[in-house]
């Protein structure tokens, strides 16, 4: 007698399990004006690292040195 073959499953992702609940609860416009705000936010947080990286390095370039 052999035993039965076992099949594996992939067990979804956290996020996978995310976007697959958000799907259940907002429709498509809703989810892609989600989406878009999160993508604006990411970027103005580039922008602002960005923004002081430039600062320091200003600072650093003209501090008057004695």
């Amino acid at each position: 007698m052999q035993a039965a073959p076992v099949r594996a499953t992939a067990i979804p992702s956290f996020t996978d399990a995310l976007r697959a609940v958000e799907s259940l609860l907002l429709s498509s416009g809703q989810r892609t004006a989600r989406r878009n705000a999160w993508t604006s936010v990411l970027e103005d947080r580039r922008r602002a690292k960005d923004r002081v990286e430039a600062q320091r390095v200003l600072d650093q370039t003209f501090a008057v040195r004695p």
